[in-house]
């Protein structure tokens, strides 16, 4: 099942971890309701978004901080 989510009104943000010349350029836009997309701007700025559930997001980010 192919579904397109309608990112529009997307803020991106940068990883706090992304280096001051522009590399491993990791962005997500948390402002949208019940999702979090994720995108790669340095090898792919146009390419493929992928999206997550925001509770699986908060699991994710959850595990990386202990």
């Amino acid at each position: 099942m192919n579904t397109t989510i309608d990112l529009s009104a997307a803020k991106w943000r940068t990883s706090s971890y992304t280096n001051g010349d522009g590399g491993n350029c990791v962005e997500i836009a948390d402002n949208l309701p019940g999702i979090v997309p994720v995108r790669d701007t340095k090898t792919a700025p146009q390419g493929t978004t992928l999206v997550f559930p925001a509770t699986a997001w908060a699991v994710f980010v959850r595990t990386l901080k202990r």
